[in-house]
Order: C-alpha cells, then sequence, then structure tokens
C-alpha cells in the first residue's frame, strides 16, 4: 500500500513539474503559437508534387528508388537541414545547397526490402527553415515473398 501511494505521489509531482514551464502567450500571439511558431509570410515553403509514392508490388529484395520532387513556392531561398526515414531500410537523399524562390529540387528516396514483406509504408521526414519546420513524404507499397 505504501509503494503504491508512493507511486501516485511521485507521479503527481512530475505532472506539476511539467505543468511549471508552459510559455505565457498573449492573445495577439497565439494564432501563431498554435500554427507551431511565428508566422513568416515571407519566409520559403515546400510545394511536393506528390507527398506521397506508392510502387506497387515488389518481389522480397528489391530496391525502390523515387524522387519526390518540390518546388519553392516561398519568397526566401529554402534550406533543408535533415532528411530521416522511419526505418534503417529507407535512405533519403536531398540537396545540400539553397533552393530560392520558385525553383525546384528532389528528394530522392531508397527502400530496400531485403527482409521484409507485406504493405510497407515508409516516412520521410523532412527538416527545413519552413513554418512548419518538418514535412512529411510517404512511401508506400507491398513486398511479396519470391517464389
Amino acid at each position: 500500500m505504501k509503494k503504491t501511494l508512493l507511486g501516485v505521489l511521485a507521479a503527481a509531482m512530475l505532472l506539476a513539474a511539467c505543468q511549471q514551464n508552459k510559455p505565457v502567450t498573449t492573445a495577439a500571439a497565439a494564432p501563431a503559437a498554435a500554427a507551431g511558431g511565428p508566422v513568416m509570410p515571407n519566409g520559403p515553403a515546400f510545394k511536393f508534387e506528390n507527398d506521397t509514392h506508392d510502387f506497387g508490388k515488389v518481389a522480397q529484395g528489391a530496391l525502390v528508388t523515387y524522387k519526390f520532387n518540390f518546388a519553392n513556392v516561398g519568397k526566401a531561398p529554402l534550406i533543408i537541414t535533415n532528411a530521416v526515414a522511419s526505418c534503417g531500410c529507407t535512405t533519403p537523399v536531398w540537396p545540400k545547397s539553397p533552393i530560392n524562390p520558385g525553383e525546384g529540387g528532389a528528394i530522392t528516396v531508397t527502400f530496400n526490402s531485403a527482409g521484409r514483406t507485406g504493405l510497407q509504408d515508409k516516412m520521410i521526414t523532412i527538416t527545413a527553415n519552413t513554418n512548419p519546420a518538418q514535412s512529411m513524404v510517404h512511401l508506400v507499397g507491398e513486398v511479396v515473398e519470391k517464389k
């Protein structure tokens, strides 16, 4: 009984401590805070041709590569700082130099189906100087066993 009471007390204290660090926002800043940060109407912005690619059915062990083409539809240079996949079987490669407004680029994603079977949904999270800072694209399909 004492251990249970101490556990509940410790959990309550942790929750109370976490609540103390909430930022205070004013009514004018509330929309920007709700959007995930300051609104930058003149900043860079992604526009993907497709944010999901279905590669269909592939045999186990096949490599699938797809280019997620995009344009910078914002008003400032777009700088991609990172791109990570939800699985080690998927590798993204992105442009390292800034993409000027009106210009485009591509994030090339390669999925290695070795050791995989069934439906696949690999999410790639791209971090850039946009608002919001992260965008996501998906590579989906089905891996079938070799016969």
